[in-house]
This record gives C-alpha cells, sequence and structure tokens, in this order.
C-alpha cells in the first residue's frame, strides 16, 4: 500500500441531508461516537444552527467554513534524524491534510470542553474558531509558531 495517499486512495463521500455539504458530512463523522451516527448528525446540525443564531447569520454554511478556514494549518513540522540529531522540519500542508487537521482540533477541542452537552460545547468551538479564539484556533497557532521558530532547518526538508 503506497504511503501518501493517491487521488485513487481516498474515498467519496456523499454529502450530508440536510445542507448538501460533504464538509458537514466529515464533521459528523469526526464527531460520530461508537457508529451512532444520527445521534452525532442531530448534535452538529443544532450545533450549526445555534452558531448562526449566536453570530446573528442566516447562512450556518458560510459560518462553518470560516470557522474551518480560520481553524486549518498552512504549516505542520515533521521530525527528522539528520546525522545523529532530529530535527522539527517545517513543511507546507497539503489541502486534504489541512482539512483533516481543521476537523481534527475543532472536534477534539468541543470534547475537552466539560459540563454540557457535546451540542452546545461544539456551538462554542464553532464560535470561537469563526472569531479566531478558542482551543481549536491556538492549536493552529502553536503549530504555526513551532515552523516559524524551526524555519532555519527548513532546507532538511529536501532530503
Amino acid at each position: 500500500m503506497p504511503r501518501k495517499v493517491t487521488k485513487k486512495l481516498q474515498r467519496q463521500l456523499q454529502p450530508d441531508r440536510k445542507y448538501n455539504s460533504v464538509l458537514v458530512a466529515r464533521l459528523i463523522n469526526k464527531s460520530m461516537l461508537n457508529g451512532k451516527k444520527l445521534v452525532a448528525e442531530r448534535a452538529v446540525y443544532s450545533a450549526l444552527e445555534n452558531a448562526a443564531k449566536k453570530l446573528e447569520s442566516q447562512d450556518p454554511i458560510e459560518i462553518f467554513e470560516k470557522a474551518l478556514s480560520n481553524v486549518s494549518p498552512n504549516f505542520e513540522v515533521k521530525s527528522r534524524r539528520v546525522g545523529g540529531a532530529n530535527y522539527q522540519i517545517p513543511f507546507p500542508v497539503q489541502g486534504h491534510r489541512q482539512l483533516h487537521y481543521a476537523f481534527t482540533w475543532l472536534v477534539a477541542a468541543a470534547r475537552a470542553r466539560k459540563g454540557m452537552p457535546y451540542a452546545k460545547r461544539l456551538t462554542l468551538e464553532i464560535v470561537d474558531a469563526y472569531n479566531e479564539t478558542g482551543a481549536a484556533f491556538k492549536k493552529k497557532e502553536d503549530t504555526h509558531k513551532m515552523a516559524e521558530a524551526n524555519r532555519a532547518f527548513a532546507h532538511f526538508a529536501n532530503n
């Protein structure tokens, strides 16, 4: 099996039923626990609607896409062993990986919040990501800072 995920190996995901969006379908799949897709679907739809109400907007998809773009990283660091030392080498992130990180960080940040139902936690995290605050956005900022700090080792990326 190839190391890189080629176009042939990527599955085509069906859009969700309410908004007809592949991005929302991916968020539902990331939010799902123990194969309970309807529970995840209900939570995500309610989170998107509540986020739109909180931000006083008509279109929940627009808010969600802006939140995703605010959380998507442009750079990541990978560890490389060069001459007996490990270096953190910054690499640009490809498109599908950007979305993967964004979804993962958004769901992880929502799950890390405690004391309320998942739909409300996801609502707050989407609103925070839209406003460029919150744990998911901080994770992106930390990743970019790490890449910036290790920019001196970027020339090792070609090896």
